[in-house]
């Protein structure tokens, strides 16, 4: 979706649009920016599995590619690429999911190659986004953290608030960052966005691993975050995590369809799917130190 902005809005806010060509907002102590660039070539991609130590890797990975969240004032940074969440793959290392015998042919790269899916071909991440503090250059100096620290998320029962997401508000910033995505020879598909939308009271965003393959499995890992400004200087950001997942025949013995084509829009039918996993965390930001 192509957002047009009404500078008036923004005006009225109290944001302005970042320059030097870059794609984004400064509202409310944040600075906010997506950027969205061409897939890997084969240079980067040689590299990339060097240091992952993997030959296998998505068809299409946006490496480039990237959503940052920055809260000026603490040196708070939330950012999505999609080297860290291929490293989360790697880590989580799931077993292979089982695919149909007359569809394993079509992972072959050479005619007659016997194909072995000895790794998770589906690329399952737990990411749920990366954040440092940067420190203050002056302050850090000679210190062993090298200007950055990670930061401390509690578990929480707190739950962001969607019904006041709801309500109509101008939109003052949106995008959609696609991180990776692989359509599993032609077995279903594999995809990491980000998406984050600006209004004058907060942000929002949604980073989703949505998973199908036809047939057999379908997973979808969700993480929301949110933030609402005005409260403090230094704000509380809330973050749900969601992994829901069923295959195509527990959903058939519940009377829903069992063709693929029913199940494009992870949106759609995402309550059909069974919560296996759910938490929500908060963070509190705090000066930069």
């Amino acid at each position: 979706m192509e957002l047009e902005i009404d500078e008036n809005e923004l005006k009225a806010a109290g944001a302005e649009l970042l320059t030097d060509g870059r794609r984004g907002l400064r509202i409310s102590g944040w600075e906010i920016e997506s950027r969205k660039r061409s897939i890997l070539n084969s240079f980067d991609l040689h590299h990339w599995e060097e240091k992952l130590q993997t030959s296998h890797l998505p068809e299409m990975i946006f490496g480039n590619s990237s959503l940052i969240l920055k809260h000026v004032a603490s040196g708070t940074k939330i950012h999505f690429n999609a080297f860290d969440a291929l490293t989360g793959w790697k880590l989580e290392a799931l077993p292979p999911v089982e695919v149909p015998a007359a569809a394993k042919w079509k992972f072959r790269s050479k005619p007659f190659q016997q194909v072995i899916l000895d790794y998770d071909y589906t690329f399952t991440t737990p990411y749920c986004g990366s954040e440092i503090i940067e420190m203050d250059t002056e302050k850090a100096r000679g210190d062993a953290s090298e200007g950055s620290c990670s930061l401390r998320w509690e578990d929480c029962n707190q739950k962001i608030d969607i019904v006041a997401l709801a309500k109509k508000e101008p939109i003052l910033f949106y995008d959609e960052v696609v991180l990776y995505e692989d359509e599993l020879a032609d077995n279903g598909i594999s995809l990491l966005t980000v998406k984050v939308r600006v209004m004058q009271s907060g942000w929002f965003l949604l980073l989703r691993f949505w998973l199908r393959v036809d047939g057999v499995l379908m997973r979808l890992r969700d993480t929301r975050m949110h933030c609402v400004f005005g409260e403090s200087s230094f704000p509380i950001i809330l973050q749900e995590s969601c992994w829901r997942e069923a295959t195509f025949n527990s959903l058939a013995a519940k009377g829903y369809p069992v063709d693929a084509a029913a199940y494009n829009d992870p949106s759609i039918i995402s309550q059909r799917l069974p919560i296996i996993l759910q938490k929500t965390q908060r963070l509190k930001l705090g000066f930069n130190l």
